[in-house]
């Protein structure tokens, strides 16, 4: 999965508000800016692949994003990718269009999704999220053929609805969805995915690949990435570990020494 040594760290770009959102400051050369800023300290730090985020649009759509979201993104994610170079990019475009971001996999050099409901039914703060992948999977062989996708189990601010395990619904992900990686996380951005939760995923997909998608940080990294193939990490990069700062090269380069350690 993304050609990348175990355990690997993907670095969140939180885009501050795109064009049209309700927090959004009318300068669209600024949220280019802040994710250039961004990815330059990921890769100063060492990570292994980078994840670019409408994280500033709240409150989110739950599934079909406007245009002008997708506009955003896409000149976002081309200057990233020239900062990245040979780094893989990779977009999530909240709270669920998974189409969009097929889109922006076949229009730019992205090369992996990140989607937050992709089997099954999730009850969130946008109603009720409903996985589509049947249409994805079919979007994907016509669209981007290539991109991977790394899909939600039991999402962060979100509660699955019928409550099946989340060993169950790992497997069937991987196994039914089709998902290329599964990711399991707190119950909230920044809140570090439980043990057990992991433990259980990791023992119900075998040599399936596995994704802690929140919460990591210096102190639990080690932990945590003993069960997993890799980590989404956002929050504790930040400066001072605050969710509003900027990406903190020195923070995200304490995280790639636990993972070299761990990979020696």
């Amino acid at each position: 999965m993304l050609d990348l040594r175990r355990p690997y760290l993907i670095a969140v770009l939180h885009l501050p508000p795109t064009p049209g959102s309700p927090l959004y400051r009318g300068r669209p050369e600024a949220v280019v800016e802040s994710a250039v800023r961004d990815a330059r300290a990921a890769l100063e730090g060492g990570c292994d692949a980078l994840l670019v985020e409408n994280f500033g649009d709240r409150p989110f759509h739950k599934d079909r994003v406007p245009p002008e979201t997708v506009a955003a993104m896409a000149l976002c994610l081309h200057e990233v990718a020239r900062v990245a170079g040979a780094v893989p990019v990779g977009v999530n475009v909240l709270r669920n269009d998974a189409r969009a971001a097929l889109a922006l996999c076949a229009a730019t050099p992205a090369a992996f999704l990140r989607i937050n409901v992709h089997s099954g039914v999730a009850v969130t703060d946008q109603g009720l999220v409903e996985g589509r992948a049947a249409d994805t999977l079919r979007e994907r062989a016509r669209l981007a053929p290539a991109a991977l996708i790394l899909a939600d189990v039991h999402v962060k601010h979100g509660s699955p609805l019928g409550g099946r395990p989340i060993d169950e619904t790992a497997r069937d992900t991987l196994g039914r969805g089709l998902a290329d990686a599964v990711i399991v996380s707190g119950v909230a951005t920044g809140a570090a995915a439980e043990r057990n939760d992991l433990a259980r995923v990791r023992e119900a997909i075998g040599a399936g690949q596995l994704i802690v998608g929140s919460g990591v940080t210096r102190d639990n990294a080690a932990e945590l990435l003993q069960l997993a193939d890799g980590a989404i990490v956002g929050t504790w990069i930040k400066e001072g570990g605050r969710l509003e700062n900027a990406i903190d090269a020195g923070r995200v380069r304490q995280l790639r020494e636990v993972a070299d350690r761990l990979r020696r």
